[in-house]
C-alpha cells in the first residue's frame, strides 16, 4: 500500500512524524527516529540564545499523560546549525524555532538557513515559558506578523504550531493570512500536578503542559475545526499511540500526523503505525485521499 504523502511540498515516506521536542536535540537522535521508520522529523525547539530551561523535575508521567516543563532548553541557532546539518537525511528535517516576537523568530530562521532544513515549524504555543509562546497563541495579529516575518526570509515550507485553549480556528487564519503552508494542531494543553504528600507542585516550574492519550480528544476536534475553516494543510498531534489514532486524525482532515508522547515508549511506533494504516487502507481498498476529511460528510 502506497503510503507516499505530499505535505507542504514535501515528499514524505509515509504520513507520520516525530513531534517538536522529543529526541530532536541531536543529529544522532533524529537518525535513529528515521530509521525508526518516521516519514519526517521536527527538531527540538531552536532560539536566539543559549537556554538552560525551567529547573527539575521538568517532566512527570500521569494516568493516560507525560507533564512537562521543559522551558525551552536549547544551544542557540548559531550552535545548533552544525548538528542540523548532520541530521540531513533520508527524511526531511523540519526546524522548530521559537522567539519573543517577529523579528526574533526572523533572525532564528535566517540563521538556519545555510544548514538547508527542509522547513520551518513555529512554535508560537509553548505554555510554559515566559515571554514566548503563549504571549503569542491567542493573538492573531501577532501570529500572522511573525508568519509573514518568517516567509519573507526564507524559501522553504513553514508550518505554524498552534494552541488549545484559544479560539484556534481564528489563530489558524491568522496563521493562513501570513503565509503560512500549514498548522500543527495542537500543542501540550497547560495543566500542573501536585504532591500530596508534600504539598508541593511536582515540577519544578509548577506548571507545565500534558500530552498523551488525555488530549487527543482535544487534538481531534481542533483538527477537525481547521480543517473546515482552512485552505492549508493541516497536520494534526495529541496522543497518537496506534494506527486507530492516525486514522482519526485523518478522517477529521490531517494530511499527516506527528507522534510525540508515545516515542518514550517505543522509536518503533512510527513504523506499527505506517504498518497499520496500510494494512487498514488494503482491507478495506481505500487511499489516504479517501479516507481523508470524510469524518465532514
Amino acid at each position: 500500500m502506497n503510503l507516499t504523502t505530499n505535505l507542504t511540498g514535501l515528499e514524505l515516506k509515509n504520513p507520520t512524524i516525530l513531534a517538536a521536542g522529543i529526541l530532536g536535540t541531536t543529529a544522532a537522535s533524529l537518525k535513529r527516529v528515521m530509521q525508526g521508520g518516521a516519514g519526517a522529523v521536527v527538531t527540538k525547539s531552536i532560539g536566539s540564545a543559549p537556554r538552560t530551561g525551567h529547573p527539575g523535575p521538568v517532566v512527570t508521567e500521569r494516568e493516560y499523560s507525560i507533564l512537562n516543563a521543559m522551558g525551552l532548553p536549547n544551544p542557540s541557532y548559531r550552535e545548533f546549525v552544525s548538528e542540523l546539518a548532520l541530521a540531513k537525511g533520508d527524511v526531511p528535517v523540519i526546524v522548530s524555532i521559537f522567539g519573543a516576537n517577529a523579528s526574533e523568530f526572523q533572525e532564528v530562521a535566517r540563521g538556519l538557513n545555510d544548514a538547508e532544513p527542509d522547513g520551518f515549524e513555529l512554535n508560537v504555543s509553548c505554555p510554559h515559558a515566559n515571554g514566548y509562546g503563549a504571549s503569542i497563541a491567542s493573538n492573531p495579529d501577532a501570529i500572522r506578523e511573525t508568519t509573514e516575518a518568517v516567509k519573507d526570509a526564507v524559501e522553504v515550507p513553514v508550518w505554524v504550531k498552534l494552541a488549545p485553549l484559544t479560539n484556534i480556528v481564528e489563530m489558524g487564519l491568522a496563521a493562513q493570512k501570513g503565509g503560512a503552508d500549514a498548522v500543527v494542531a495542537i500543542n501540550t494543553v497547560p495543566a500542573m500536578a501536585i504532591d500530596i504528600e508534600s504539598g508541593f507542585p511536582l515540577l519544578g516550574n509548577k506548571v507545565g503542559g500534558i500530552s498523551g492519550p488525555a488530549i487527543k480528544p482535544i487534538a481531534l476536534k481542533c483538527v477537525y475545526e481547521l480543517y473546515s475553516a482552512l485552505n492549508i494543510d493541516v497536520i494534526g498531534v495529541g496522543g497518537i499511540t496506534n494506527w486507530r489514532d492516525a486514522i482519526e486524525f485523518i478522517m477529521a482532515g490531517a494530511k499527516a500526523v506527528q507522534i510525540g508522547s508515545a516515542v518514550y515508549n517505543d522509536i518503533g511506533v512510527f513504523k506499527d503505525i505506517s504498518d497499520g494504516v496500510a494494512r487498514h487502507l488494503k482491507e478495506n481498498r481505500r487511499s489516504l485521499k479517501s479516507i481523508r476529511g470524510v469524518a465532514h460528510k
